[in-house]
């Protein structure tokens, strides 16, 4: 591959072109007094341009803004990094449970080359079992990548492709299923699951890792076992968030897919559930504690609903002081089916969007009105702007998280376009999203 390919362009590519520089080659870089020697990494895309990466002898890897006064000296060519596959060293028992292990992206499952600082996806059996060598005595995996993007692009074709996939491999015999994702949207995904896949038989067990494996205190070998043992051994048949529990490396907690939010932007136990208890936690030694009676139990003949659409003209708001309703009246003309609010409190909107909201409801465009707070349930019959959004038709999003409310409406919308019937069915608790009431222990502390 040229330098261009690995990043390198301009005036930067000019120079390491000139003296005869590919990237792998080992080199030596003099700046404001300092010598740097190591091997010539790969650019990430969106870094300086005047900045080349190179691998330190120590491991780490620094980035070097050249200039006017910096040298360059190649010291020695270098290999392009071929990544071998590793060779598992055990293998699983025939008599395990068999878990389908299906990624869709994100850095749980990936492997480093400690040569070069490379990050390679690593989703074949030998992979994984080389990586993760406890997994060979949880599970026999079967493995399958489906596609592997960021999270954020995740779309509503991708969570029914993903749901097509799963009801594959539990009619082949599936024990239980493994999702590797991204963290960012795994709350949208795991709540689209648990719509789309109703009476479940086995397991469906989302995971994914805040911090990637060539870091020391990554996350994820321990919750992709975790999660393998969840799927193969876990008492339920729902759709389940497996993580980190706390910071530490005791336990990881399974929540239901549509009770589940990422609360914090880095931290290993950035997974809660809202409003709900987690349905069990998962230790390291490999055993289940259960910490709620209510799920449905694992049965492997029970056989499997597939309802895997979602209509993809569905917004989700937040609403904000001084909103003007132009927002919602663009969602009218732009054809939207249904719109989710984010509102304040117990389930507020601004006086502004009276009048449109109304205009969206009368045209046959559900308005779901959910909370900006995490904790607790609105109640719209307390304050009299609730009891106006009431009177003009907005759907009551009781204790759903807003992400969780907008996915139902999505898939409910693609069973039925009738206003009666999607106000039924999203006043009714499908998959657990609602609670009859709001729990004291729904409201936990971040552990410090």
């Amino acid at each position: 591959m040229s330098l261009e390919e690995f990043g390198y362009r301009g005036s930067l590519a000019k120079i390491l072109k000139e003296k005869g520089i590919s990237v792998y080659d080992r080199i030596e870089v003099e700046k404001n007094g300092y010598t740097f020697r190591g091997i010539l990494m790969p650019k990430p895309e969106l870094s300086h341009s005047q900045t080349l990466i190179i691998k330190l002898d120590n491991g780490y890897n620094v980035g070097i803004k050249i200039d006017a006064h910096s040298k360059i000296r190649l010291i020695s060519k270098g290999k392009p990094a071929v990544p071998s596959p590793p060779k598992a060293t055990s293998r699983p028992r025939e008599d395990l449970p068999l878990v389908a292990l299906i990624g869709t992206g994100g850095t749980i499952a990936s492997r480093v080359d400690y040569k070069t600082g490379a990050v390679y996806p690593a989703f074949t059996t030998e992979e994984i079992y080389y990586l993760v060598p406890e997994l060979s005595n949880i599970a026999k995996l079967d493995m399958h990548l489906l596609f592997n993007i960021f999270s954020e692009d995740m779309t509503p074709q991708n969570w029914t492709l993903i749901a097509n996939t799963v009801a594959k491999f539990i009619e082949k015999g599936a024990d239980g299923i493994v999702i590797a994702h991204g963290t960012d949207t795994m709350g949208y995904t795991a709540a689209a699951l648990s719509f789309a896949l109703q009476d479940l038989p086995v397991p469906v067990v989302l995971v994914g890792a805040q911090r990637s494996s060539d870091r020391p205190s990554s996350d994820a070998a321990l919750n992709l076992i975790n999660a393998v043992y969840t799927a193969a051994r876990a008492p339920f048949a729902e759709v389940v968030v497996v993580m980190h529990g706390s910071t530490s490396d005791e336990y990881c907690l399974a929540h239901r897919g549509t009770k589940v939010r990422k609360c914090h932007t880095s931290r290993r136990d950035a997974f809660r559930s809202i409003n709900a208890r987690p349905l069990a936690k998962i230790y390291s030694c490999g055993r289940i504690e259960l910490l709620s009676d209510d799920f449905r139990p694992r049965d492997k003949h029970r056989r499997l609903r597939l309802l895997a659409k979602f209509d993809e003209k569905v917004a989700l708001i937040k609403t904000f002081p001084g909103m003007k309703s132009d927002i919602i009246d663009c969602l009218v003309e732009l054809g939207y089916h249904g719109i989710v609010l984010e509102g304040t409190g117990l389930g507020h909107a601004p006086h502004t969007l009276l009048k449109s909201l109304k205009r969206a409801i009368d045209e046959g465009i559900p308005v779901v009105m959910t909370s900006q707070c995490i904790w607790g349930r609105i109640n719209m019959n307390v304050y009299r702007r609730g009891v106006e959004l009431l009177n003009i038709g907005v759907i009551p999003g009781e204790d759903m998280l807003p992400e969780t409310a907008f996915v139902k409406l999505a898939w409910v919308l693609a069973q039925t376009r009738d206003l009666d019937k999607v106000r039924e069915l999203m006043l009714t608790n499908i998959t657990g999203e609602i609670n009859p009431r709001t729990e004291p222990y729904s409201y936990p502390p971040m552990e410090v």
